[in-house]
This record gives C-alpha cells, structure tokens and sequence, in this order.
C-alpha cells in the first residue's frame, strides 16, 4: 500500500521484564537518533490511558508498573521503519525487581486469579455418585495443553492518519474486528466513534489473534499520529508480534471420572485452568467455551466443572482457532484413552459406548437436535475399513522392530455461535446500480476462509444474476456500524443472512415493477425500477435466534446448532529417532447444505496441518520454572528459526475429506446458512482429531522401550 504523504513509521518502547517497577526513563539517545520525530508515553494520551475488551485493565501505555515482557512503555516514530526501530531500542528504562508467576501452577499456589471470573457447571451428582458405590473404578489425573502461535503470514499492521486537521482519524487496520479498533482509538483520543473509521480490504491470516490485539496495535500509533497531526503507520516485526501479541491459551486439568466395568462413563469431576496472562482480554470466555465442550460428544449422567482465570506475568494470551473448545476435548480425550486402558477395550469402542444420541440434555441445558453423530461414525468406519485397518497396523508392528503404526477414530461436536448472545447480531449494506451490478458492503473481514465469496454468492442466488455482477467492497465502520468480530464459526451465517435480507427487501420494493412486464435482462429490471424512483438500496440486519446462557443458574442455548464429524489418522514413527509422519487421515464432517464445498474442504484440510502442528510440531518455550535458561517471562520461541510449523512434508500421504451427503439442513433458504460450516474456526472439529497423535506416540514410545528392554 503506498504510503501517505509526509508519512512516519513507528516502534514500540518495550519492557524486558515480566514484573517490575519503573524507576526512570532515558530516552535522550533516542531523540539523537537519525530521523527521530517523536516519543510518546502514557502522559501524551490525549484522554484515557486505559482500555480493554471486557475489563478496562489494560494501560496503553505503562505508567509505574510493568507486569510482562514486551508490555508497551512508549512509542518512538521516525521517518522510516529502521530509524524508528534503532531509535527504540535506544530507550534504556531502568526497573526495580517484583516477583513473577510465571506457570498455571504457580498462580494456583498464590491463589492468583482474575477477579470475578470463577464459573461453574453441573448436572447430576458426581460427588455422589463417586461416593455411592455405583462407579465400578475411578481415576483420576493431570492434562496439561500448551499454547499456540497464530503464525499469520501478514503480521500485525495499521496506517493511521488524522482527517480535517485531527477533527476526524481514518485508518487501515490488518484486523478481524475493525469496530474494535474504531472504539479503542475514539477512546484514547476523546473522539466521538462517529469520526473514527476503520477499513479493511482483507488480511492475511487472523485465527483469532486479530481479533483483539491488533486494536491496541491501532490504539498505541494513534497516538502519534493525532498529537504530530501526521499519518503513521506500524508494522510489527515477526519476533515482536509473536512475543507481545498473545498466543493460544495454556490449559491445566484436573479430572476425576467414575465408571462402570464395561466403561460406561457415570461421572466426571474437573477441574479447569486457563494461562491468561497479565490481562483479561478474551480469557474468561474461553474458559466458558472450554467447560462447554468439555463432554465432547459423551454422554455423563454426572457432570462438575470448575473454572478458573489465571493471572500469570506473560502477554495477555488471545482468541485462536475453536476458542477454548479444542483444549477443553483434548482433556476429554485423554481421560477416555485411560478408560479404555483400564478396562482393557479400544478408545473407539469406549467412545462409541458414551455417545450423546438424540435428544440426550448437556451438563449446560442444551438440547441434542438433529444429532447425525452415529451416522457420521459408521460411514467412517465404513470408509476407512477401520476394522481391516487395525489388523494391517497389528501386523506391520509384529513384522518391524524399529518403526511402529498407530492408528485411531475420534468423534467432535462444535457449538456455532457467539456465547455471548449480544454479539450474535449482524448487519450489512446492499446496493444495485443501473448497468446490473451490485454492490455488498458487509461486517465480516476476508482472511483467506473464503467469507466474501459465500456471500456473493447469496446475494447472486437471492437476484438470480451471475457472480461476476457481484462486488464485495471493504469492510469499512463508516457503512456498516458495530459489527462483531469475525469469529466463533458464525460470520457466515450472520453476514450471509443479514445480505439475504437486505436482497429481499430489496426485490420486494422492485416486484411491483417487474411483474408488470418481462425484461431481458436484470440491467433492464433494475432501470425500470430506478425512472420509478424505487430505492434500490438498502440495510440488512440478522439476529441469532433462540440463544442465550445464564451463568447465575448455569443452564441455557449458548450456540444455534452443533457440527459434527469424525476423523481416521493412522502414523508411523521412528522408534529410535522419534521421526514420525501421518500415513493417512480421512475426516468426514456434516456440514448440511454446503454454499461451496470447494472452500469448505479447503479449510478443514488447513484445520488439520493447524491441528497438528499444536499437539505434534508447535513448542513454545518461555522463561519460566521448566525452561531456566531463558530469561525470565521471555519468549524464546519467537521466530521460524525456533518454532516449528507444520510444512508440506507434513502433509498426510493420503489425504480424504469429505461432507456427509443430506446431512442435517434447514428447510428454508433464508435459514441455509446455519447449517453450512464456512469460516475457519468452524473446522475446529477437525483439530481435536489430531490429539489422537499423543495417544499413538505414546503407546509406540512405549512399544519401543520394550523392545530395547528386550
């Protein structure tokens, strides 16, 4: 993009420490610096200092206090890019020790927890049941999940500029949330947010990790480009974007599951801890999404669940791909791989025993509709001839000493909706012109999940034209007001709707036009209607119905509906490196009525190298108790050179997707998008099928050993 006129770059002051107080500031080197045009800090904020997505707990910039690595201090800004990095890192901050927490586990010890954000659920008594005699064996154990990097290709990025002399501020924002950024910026510089605008044409990746951080980004370079009256762009560097910007959160889970000798699950007690970091940020509401999924796809007659927000001295840890809902059927799986462990059956038969079926109630209220779970196994089963796999895999283990297969079939449920019922609301802005061309203006962010393209395909079904005569302009907040983010699997579903609405209204208006005669052409329909002075104009609004969570009785319809699947993966590993590779994985999914299924496929395979990559591939490595040798709260793992994702090597040998044919559909067209999973935190299904990686490497890691013991 071609820089403004009179253009600076900014660079962020950072803290390298994960607690402590900020005795002085130097920054005179710094202003010596070539090209040096500025340094901002909490003092220069033109009106408030404090922000936050859900909380204000967040300081713009630091003012006494740091409480993590990479905590934003100041913003220097230069004539280039360069010049104001240089400048930056001549910053010299001198600081006063405090004591960090740095692990889960040491925040439970010192009891430190965001206020006001233990949660809870139940059903049944698993207290009771436990001590009644009914369980035939209990066990009980730890789950720890790490984090996760976004690794978006395009980093965190945004050109600020002042309009009319600084009454008004316009910006261009890598973002999934562009509202955000509007409501940030307006409040760190006191201006209404009807004279803030933010666009985004497109981004490169988001995963969640745009969905909040990059509004402070905005926020921080707002502040120099409003105060020198001038355009100022930022462009985080790889290292800085992944060591301040927060990544998937880390999980502690503490279960207890009773069970009958058949394994029969009766009851479950949890125990769950998420890593938010030193801000609140979205954590709570993972936390939440995780205790829902937290059953995957078993039914528990006796279900406790405890929740807890842990404060810990790291980056505020963000939104990622299935938003809580993969660690929280990670720790499901695991207990389910014990259980079979102990009364001597496979994990799929034990899975298949504990399955939800048709209107089974789940531990938070909701009722199991249009369940096509049982399906969706038996013709995976079927398609994958699991039973003759398991014998290939028997027999190639007996034939080779140092190489070994496993293999496994795993079931998920998805809950689609935003779980917070305000956000479930969209709008969008539908425009046609004279030649038969139509403008879409909508709320949602393209990030490669393929959102435009779907609902340009709405709006061309909706006026019966081809695609190509349907334009989808940028998401801009001056068009289309208070979007939510695009995230939680439901952007296209409330954009697609909202679209459709506004196309219908629309047609209604021309319809007394157009059914007086016949046109050649929806160019000519349109003209007619428009020397009739009809509007041909209009806004689009669209409401999830039929939702809504009580956390005060624990009970409610958090989410529209459930997606379904199953996965196969069989790998083969290196008993004496450790080297491993996936054979082959064949996920089928239900995904009802499909508007492409080409970009749906595309994204559930996407999912998968992603879902790999987290529990086989992805370490992040922190300054912490288990890793001494980095400085303390520094990210080590913050660059390709030391985090490893995944890469075409790692890509199945054989590689099957599929859609269940005449899978669970609305029976309206204004109600198709439900039923279509088309954003890409949707496929977050398919990410849980990979934890069976942990459960294959284990058994064959012990495979090995014995066989060196013998």
């Amino acid at each position: 993009m071609p820089m403004p006129p009179h253009s600076l770059h900014a660079a962020l002051i950072l803290s390298k420490k994960p607690h402590a107080r900020i005795l002085s500031i130097d920054d005179s080197e710094a202003k010596a610096f070539p090209g040096f045009a500025g340094v901002f800090y909490a003092k220069d904020v033109p009106c408030k200092n404090m922000i936050g997505q859900i909380v204000e707990d967040e300081e713009l910039f630091a003012v006494e206090y740091v409480t993590c690595v990479g905590q934003v201090i100041g913003v220097v800004v230069a004539d280039t890019h360069e010049n104001a990095k240089h400048a930056a890192g001549r910053v010299h901050v001198e600081y006063d020790d405090l004591p960090a927490i740095l692990s889960i586990e040491d925040a439970i010890q010192a009891n430190s927890f965001h206020p006001n954000t233990e949660r809870f659920l139940r059903k049944g008594d698993a207290e009771q049941c436990f001590q009644s005699g009914q369980c035939d064996r209990v066990i009980e154990g730890e789950v720890h999940v790490g984090g996760q990097e976004h690794f978006y290709l395009e980093p965190h990025s945004t050109l600020i500029w002042p309009v009319d002399s600084g009454n008004e501020v316009h910006m261009i924002s890598s973002t999934q949330a562009p509202q955000k950024h509007q409501k940030y910026v307006s409040h760190v510089l006191g201006l209404p947010m009807s004279k803030v605008v933010c666009k985004t044409k497109r981004i490169g990746g988001g995963f969640g990790g745009k969905e909040t951080r990059s509004a402070f980004v905005a926020a921080v370079v707002s502040v120099p480009s409003y105060l020198l009256n001038r355009p100022v762009k930022i462009t985080l560097d790889r290292d800085v974007d992944m060591m301040i910007t927060g990544q998937r959160h880390s999980f502690l889970g503490k279960y207890k599951v009773g069970f009958k000798n058949d394994g029969k699950v009766l009851a479950l007690d949890l125990e769950l801890y998420n890593n938010a970091g030193n801000l609140l940020d979205l954590s709570l509401d993972i936390l939440e999404r995780a205790m829902f999924h937290s059953d995957n796809v078993y039914e528990i007659p006796n279900i406790t669940i405890n929740g807890r927000v842990c404060f810990t001295n790291f980056p505020s840890n963000t939104a990622f791909r299935g938003f809580g809902g993969p660690q929280g059927m990670l720790i499901t799986e695991n207990w389910i791989g014990r259980v079979a462990v102990e009364v001597k059956k496979t994990p799929e038969e034990i899975r298949e025993l504990n399955f939800h079926r048709e209107g089974a109630i789940l531990h938070y209220g909701q009722k199991i509709e249009h369940c096509t779970l049982g399906r969706l196994w038996n013709e995976l089963k079927s398609s994958c001839d699991f039973a003759n796999a398991c014998k290939d895999v028997e027999k190639f283990n007996r034939d080779n000493r140092w190489k070994k297969r496993g293999i496994a079939l795993v079931p998920t449920k998805f809950g689609i909706s935003f779980t917070t019922k305000f956000m479930n609301q969209a709008g969008a802005l539908v425009q046609v012109y004279t030649d038969g061309t139509v403008l879409v203006t909508h709320g949602g962010v393209e990030m490669g999940q393929g959102l435009h393209t779907k609902v340009a395909q709405i709006a061309a079904f909706s006026f019966d034209i081809p695609l190509s005569a349907v334009f989808i302009s940028d998401t801009s907040t001056d068009k289309v007001p208070n979007a939510s983010p695009t995230a939680a699997s439901a952007s296209s579903d409330m954009y697609g709707a909202a679209v459709l609405d506004a196309c219908e209204q629309i047609k209604a208006r021309m319809e007394p036009i157009t059914s007086k005669r016949n046109f050649n052409s929806f160019a000519e329909r349109v003209t007619a209607c428009y020397l009739e002075r009809v509007d041909l104009s209009a806004h689009g609004f669209f409401i999830t119905p039929e939702i809504g969570f009580d956390w005060k009785t624990g009970q409610g319809t958090p989410f529209r509906y459930f997606t379904y699947g199953a996965a196969f993966a069989e790998v083969e590993i290196d008993a004496l490196t450790g080297d491993f590779h996936t054979s082959r994985a064949d996920i089928l999914l239900d995904l009802g009525f499909s508007l492409n299924p080409a970009i749906d496929v595309g994204q559930i395979e996407g999912a998968f190298i992603q879902g790999l990559g987290c529990v086989a591939l992805e370490e992040l490595k922190w300054g912490d108790p288990a890793h001494k040798w980095i400085p303390s709260g520094c990210l080590f793992t913050c660059g390709p050179g030391s985090y490893k994702i995944p890469s075409i090597n790692d890509i199945p040998f054989k590689f099957n997707v599929s859609l269940l044919k005449l899978g669970f559909m609305a029976l309206s067209i204004s109600r198709w998008m439900y039923f279509c999973v088309l954003s890409p935190l949707s496929v977050v299904n398919v990410r849980s099928y990979l934890y069976l990686y942990r459960n294959h490497m284990r058994t064959l890691v012990i495979s090995a050993l014995e066989l060196f013991g013998n």
